[in-house]
């Protein structure tokens, strides 16, 4: 098979989340999973990238998960990303 749908009964790899509910397709965690998270910081390399792109994730998660707080968004969707040293 090359490249579409996956088989039947064969779950993909991609870690990537299923909306409106947000849960990785391959895990069920809430996404993004331990495993997307590790993947993403590989992925961009730049945190301020990586930050633009949850960032617009967590908007439309928002739109998604209106009964969910602001806080507990925030720290799914950005409250992981590692924080470096501040520059003065």
């Amino acid at each position: 098979m090359t490249g579409g749908a996956e088989p039947s009964g064969q779950v993909s790899d991609e870690h990537a989340p299923e909306m409106p509910g947000w849960r990785c397709g391959s895990c069920g965690e809430d996404w993004p999973c331990a495993t997307k998270r590790s993947r993403l910081l590989t992925e961009y390399g730049d945190r301020a990238t990586l930050s633009v792109y949850l960032g617009s994730c967590l908007a439309a998660a928002s739109e998604d998960l209106r009964t969910a707080s602001v806080t507990s968004l925030q720290d799914r969707f950005i409250g992981w990303l590692p924080r470096g040293p501040r520059t003065t």
